[in-house]
């Protein structure tokens, strides 16, 4: 399975790249407006193989978790290459963790191409995977949140971000933060991503 391709930009399209790597021109599918380099200059393109009876299809991501996320979308049932790469045009990573987190159908429907029903499954297919698509998304701290802090909270924005993240994948308010809260004890509150799997483990 290829991981990425390393190369020089030789061409760039509405809906492609094309990466000459050894004097080979890769192309890459590509979600419009996805940056990468300016044509000429080196680059480093993630890759995920898609193999059909027909064809073998490369598609490509400037970040890595851009290529993660594209993976996880792809486990959704009725979701296909091009409705996810759809889904990563319209929503920003961290967006799209907001989205499955809060259950938001709207915020999913607005991208081009999505309808209730398929908004719907890809709520009832990620939603217990809440915790992963914002380790990918890179834990970004600032994605909107229906739960309010309270004030314990606020001293400490790394033990806010994991109560939250464990309210996304069921745990009550209440249970979130006495988890938390224990889980900090042993393994402080300085890394989210080391204090939200201290905090699953209990």
């Amino acid at each position: 399975m290829y991981e990425y391709v390393r190369g020089r930009i030789a061409d760039r399209s509405g809906t492609s790249v094309i990466v000459d790597a050894g004097g080979v021109g890769y192309e890459l599918l590509a979600a419009p407006g996805a940056r990468f380099a300016a044509k000429g200059e080196d680059a480093l393109v993630w890759a995920h193989l898609n193999v059909r009876e027909d064809a073998q299809v490369l598609y490509g991501f400037p970040r890595r978790e851009e290529r993660d996320l594209f993976r996880v979308l792809l486990r959704v049932r009725g979701v296909g290459p091009a409705m996810a790469l759809g889904v990563l045009s319209g929503l920003t990573a961290p967006e799209l963790v907001a989205a499955v987190r809060d259950e938001d159908l709207h915020a999913l429907t607005q991208v081009k191409g999505i309808g209730k029903k398929t908004a719907e499954q890809i709520l009832l297919d990620l939603r217990d995977k809440a915790l992963l698509l914002m380790e990918l998304a890179g834990g970004d701290r600032n994605a909107p949140s229906a739960p309010a802090r309270d004030a314990s909270q606020a001293t400490s924005p790394n033990r806010g971000d994991a109560v939250l993240a464990l309210a996304s994948v069921g745990y009550t308010e209440k249970e979130a933060q006495a988890r938390v809260d224990a889980a900090a004890e042993t393994v402080g509150d300085g890394d989210l991503e080391e204090l939200v799997r201290a905090a699953m483990r209990g």
